[in-house]
């Protein structure tokens, strides 16, 4: 039986810098079959975003494709004009963005615009048509067809709903190509199993090429057939989704699945040191040469052809046989990791509930975190996870119950609480683009609370030793935010928060928007100043694998409950709520993914 003809083939794809001959990405190929999943991975910058969105004939502003070819069918999206490029997206190439709230108008029912899409591209032969279309399109990503459903604004909807109306609205005119770029990033573990299974299931109904865009590889594992990955603008490892987890044969997709946190067994995180080298400063030789451990002359005097070191696996390595040969990469021993001590606790709740207004979210929580104790809280996105965080930073005021720091009752808003209070109990928010003030330098940032809570004699030398800690030095002092990338913007963020030595800090979902070797390296951090700052922790998360690196105990939360808590181990392995146990299951893993 003959294989089908690829819906989709990419040749020596190039994306320039407009205006000259400075490359964001270059070589890149590849092709994906009808009903097929691609894997495109990376850390951030590595050109992931720009080589999807340039399947649609489109760059973000700034960037132009000034070489290669884009072939659905016969048909070559580069050559098309303008006009046609609009009349074929949605219809032949579709594009799911990462954020469904910012992608959907706020203004209109979700109706509306889904009958927009059919209407633009002429779908259907009559309203009548496009209606039945409309309904279908809801069953086939799990949602109600009822006129009051339709009926509902964005703002309605929950944000694993509003990414499936993103969904509906891609596949709503049968494309040929669709990309979706990280469309899980920021959902719960329940939420974005529902999500991928229904990508899995429509790619594979209507036979369209899917290009998964993402830096989660154990998402990607669980969903793609093959991977491409991406480092510095380059495709350098192409293959089976098994062969490039289990025998890697790139030293950089090596580094990337060592630092994915595992399901089955705690373990230290590594992260990769060093950065990726970006447009206009990337060396001659091999982009990774400079964070690579396996690194020799020959690496640095040229670019490493991509070349097929198997039947369907292609790498950009000179010494791709001797890693494949290697054992698999390991992240190590993880150090014993305390579960607390009973009566020595530094943050203590009791009975605490919260809300908004008349709706009550959390409900009767009990928990204490002990001195060089992490406590991880998991649950939902709605579980009510960052509003007791955000209780017991002061920054939520609609509680009840006490909340007491090394035995003192606090009041409910930070304003009420003693500045001693206030030091003692820092926030590190989950986004590092929304936390730091961008007309602030990063050592202007880091030393605002020095100059809040006094307390530190030399105010220029505890900065410059926090930026020592969070691994960062002294030269990112006169930096601004927008010089740093998302790992690093979240180091400053930590570093604010410790500059003033708390007792305790509230990490809430502080990794959730890096990359797996970013992550990696934040959770070493956080880990080595938690020893040696003696800091009690909490950590808010919605990814349980992560919990195994990090914390001594965990808490899951369920509709603002406290359904089990106890030792990590215990709890992953032996969960004796329902709860937890769907939690689990539905936790993408490479271990699952790979079995």
């Amino acid at each position: 039986m003959s294989t089908p003809a690829p819906a989709l083939v990419v040749t020596g794809l190039r994306v320039t810098l407009r205006g000259t001959d400075t490359d964001i990405v270059d070589e890149v190929s590849f092709s994906i079959q009808p009903g097929e999943v691609l894997g495109l991975v990376g850390e951030s910058g590595s050109g992931k975003t720009t080589a999807g969105l340039a399947l649609l004939g489109h760059t973000r502003r700034g960037a132009e494709i000034s070489a290669g070819s884009v072939l659905v069918g016969d048909r070559d999206i580069l050559k098309l004009g303008l006009g046609e490029l609009r009349r074929i997206r949605g219809s032949v190439v579709s594009y799911v963005p990462q954020d469904p709230a910012a992608s959907l108008n706020p203004a209109l029912r979700i109706g509306t615009q889904v009958m927009e899409v059919l209407e633009t591209h002429s779908f259907g032969a009559d309203q009548t048509e496009r209606r039945d279309r409309i309904a279908e399109m809801m069953r086939e990503v799990a949602l109600p067809d009822a006129p009051a459903y339709l009926r509902r604004y964005p703002h309605e909807l929950s944000g694993g709903q509003q990414q499936r109306i993103g969904l509906a609205m891609a596949f709503a005119c049968r494309p040929r190509v669709i990309v979706l770029d990280e469309p899980t990033t920021g959902l719960d573990v329940t939420t974005q199993a529902h999500v991928l299974g229904t990508v899995r299931e429509l790619a594979a109904l209507h036979g369209a090429a899917a290009l998964y865009v993402s830096h989660d590889l154990a998402v990607v594992g669980t969903l793609a057939a093959r991977v491409a990955v991406m480092y510095a603008g380059r495709i350098v490892e192409l293959g089976s989704a098994d062969e490039l987890f289990r025998s890697a044969a790139h030293p950089y997709t090596r580094r990337l699945v060592a630092a994915i946190p595992h399901l089955s067994g705690r373990r230290a995180l590594v992260g990769i040191p060093g950065r990726a080298p970006s447009p206009g400063s990337r060396p001659k030789g091999c982009f990774f040469a400079a964070r690579c451990t396996l690194v020799q002359p020959a690496c640095e005097e040229a670019q490493p052809d991509l070349r097929m070191v198997g039947d369907q696996h292609s790498v950009r390595c000179i010494r791709a046989e001797e890693v494949i040969g290697q054992a698999v990469l390991a992240s190590g021993a993880a150090d014993e990791i305390a579960a607390g001590a009973a009566g020595e606790a530094v943050l203590s709740l009791r009975g605490v509930h919260a809300g908004y207004g008349e709706l009550t979210v959390v409900h009767d929580v009990n928990l204490e975190v002990a001195p060089r104790e992490c406590l991880a809280l998991v649950g939902e996105s709605g579980s009510g996870k960052t509003t007791l965080a955000r209780s017991i930073a002061g920054l939520h005021h609609q509680r009840t119950g006490e909340i007491l720091l090394r035995g003192t009752p606090l009041a409910a808003s930070s304003r009420g609480r003693p500045r001693e209070a206030r030091r003692d109990i820092q926030y590190v928010f989950q986004n590092p683009y929304g936390s730091l003030n961008p007309r602030r330098t990063v050592g202007q940032i880091i030393r605002q609370p020095i100059e809040l809570f006094g307390g530190v004699e030399r105010p220029d030398a505890a900065v410059a030793e926090m930026l020592d800690r969070v691994a960062l030095g002294g030269r990112y002092a006169d930096r601004y935010p927008d010089q740093l990338s998302g790992g690093e913007r979240q180091r400053v963020a930590i570093a604010r928060a410790l500059v003033c030595r708390p007792s305790v800090l509230v990490c809430d979902e502080v990794t959730s928007a890096l990359d797996v070797s970013v992550q990696a390296a934040i959770v070493e951090l956080l880990a080595g100043l938690q020893r040696d700052l003696g800091l009690a922790m909490l950590f808010v998360t919605h990814n349980l694998p992560l919990v195994r690196s990090i914390a001594g105990r965990v808490a899951v939360m369920s509709t603002g409950r406290i359904v089990e808590m106890g030792v990590v181990e215990h709890v992953l392995r032996a969960p004796s709520d329902e709860y937890t146990r769907r939690l689990l299951s539905d936790t993408p893993s490479l271990e699952t993914a790979t079995a």
